[in-house]
């Protein structure tokens, strides 16, 4: 039920939102410590939701994300973007760090990000950077700050 609630979510965003800055909607793949597929959609000039789907430790987490989209150095298709969103996230127990149990784990949290992205003028693709650090509130408490990551999208 939650899965379709998501996925309800965003085809609302994709079919009845406006415009955006230099694209409309972006899909791709997110590389980092946790690797995953990304979608990000303006529903403002400057503001967008970003969805990604990631998988770690033998396990998977869904991030919603609300970002802020800015030019950076005045320079055309180069955007600077920060935000804040939640996450939940299902963990394989025996591929965790810091246990060593076959326990499941089950996480909550809060995330933020700050980020650099830049949308190529030739063809449809857009590549950023950024900084996603959690904070998990529920399941595994604790702060993670490894979320960086290079993505990759195609734009439309």
């Amino acid at each position: 039920m939650k899965k379709l609630g998501l996925t309800m979510f965003f085809a609302i965003c994709l079919f009845f939102f406006g415009k955006a800055q230099d694209y409309n909607t972006g899909i791709g793949f997110r590389g980092g410590f946790s690797n995953g597929l990304t979608i990000k959609h303006f529903v403002s000039q400057k503001a967008a939701f970003e969805g990604i789907l990631s998988s770690r430790w033998s396990g998977f987490q869904i991030t919603g994300l609300y970002e802020i989209h800015n030019r950076a150095f005045n320079a055309d298709r180069l955007n600077w973007y920060f935000g804040f969103g939640a996450h939940i996230g299902f963990w394989n127990g025996n591929k965790v760090p810091w246990s060593d149990d076959d326990e499941k784990y089950t996480v909550v949290g809060i995330d933020g990000i700050l980020g650099l992205e830049y949308n190529f003028r030739e063809i449809p693709i857009n590549l950023s950077i950024d900084w996603k650090p959690e904070l998990n509130f529920y399941g595994h408490n604790g702060f993670w700050g490894d979320g960086g990551a290079l993505s990759i999208r195609y734009i439309f």
